[in-house]
């Protein structure tokens, strides 16, 4: 297996990145999580533009997006694969032990692992923990996922392979690494980015394909919602049989399975959208 590192392919036992990266010591650093099928990524172009924003949001250099495409390129071929995680980092680079960064320029690793189509359906939790929607870094992608590792080992816990949470104000926010949509009355809604939630990808071409409304809605929402389900680049659109202790049977229910099938499609015909 090889990954990109320092402007070319590495060997993944060989590759080493500074122990004083900026990345590692205070999580100084934003990340993309892109699809592979057969060695082509999926709205890619979309992945890179919010790379470019959540750089800029922390103060960083913008990423040459050139060179990231070429790395993208090159470790897809290096590591053929039939469904594939293609994860782009992008860090502060070799800094001082603080917040301070130091000036030897970013650091950019892209690398790939296999991954296997997720299950049509699945369990999720609420967890006690807030999201802060007027936080610095709210709705960036940064490497600082210590909450999101917390809050899914309790999910785990549980049985569950996601956590929800609300915001400050008790509205429901986003999941460790997806967004929710509710099914209301036949329509689907799911938070505005107002809430705090990440401008998720999958979240955008769901609003777009399947007619979703941005609506803030009470956490308790997940209470009574007809259907549930999550969006990511990896879930694509996963619908979810049990939130706590609440258990939706039909799942995927009519709305969400169209939903599905309406992504599947169109995800299919343009792999840049």
């Amino acid at each position: 297996m090889k990954l990109w590192l320092d402007g070319g392919l590495q060997d993944i036992e060989s590759a080493r990145v500074s122990v004083f990266d900026h990345g590692l010591t205070v999580g100084d650093g934003v990340f993309e999580t892109v699809k592979a099928v057969e060695g082509r990524p999926f709205a890619l172009t979309r992945h890179l533009d919010r790379l470019t924003r959540s750089a800029r949001g922390l103060g960083l250099v913008d990423p040459d997006l050139d060179e990231v495409r070429r790395a993208c390129a090159a470790v897809l071929e290096a590591n053929p694969m039939p469904l594939g995680r293609l994860r782009i980092t992008y860090t502060g680079g070799h800094g001082p032990l603080g917040s301070d960064r130091g000036d030897l320029g970013p650091t950019l690793v892209v690398a790939l692992g296999a991954t296997a189509r997720r299950p049509d359906s699945t369990a999720a939790i609420t967890v006690p923990w807030t999201r802060n929607e007027r936080g610095a870094v709210t709705g960036l992608k940064t490497t600082s996922y210590a909450e999101n590792v917390v809050a899914l080992a309790r999910a785990s816990q549980q049985g569950a392979s996601e956590a929800l949470f609300a915001n400050t104000v008790g509205q429901l926010c986003e999941g460790t690494g997806s967004n929710v949509f509710v099914v209301l009355d036949g329509e689907i809604h799911t938070p505005p980015l107002a809430s705090g939630c990440l401008a998720g990808i999958t979240r955008a071409l769901t609003i777009e394909w399947a007619a979703a409304k941005e609506t803030d809605l009470p956490l308790d929402v997940l209470e009574h919602a007809d259907e549930i389900f999550l969006t990511s680049t990896l879930r694509d659109i996963q619908a979810v049989h049990r939130v706590d202790g609440r258990a939706l049977p039909a799942a995927p229910g009519p709305v969400t399975a169209k939903a599905m099938r309406v992504f599947d499609e169109r995800s299919g015909d343009d792999l840049d959208p």
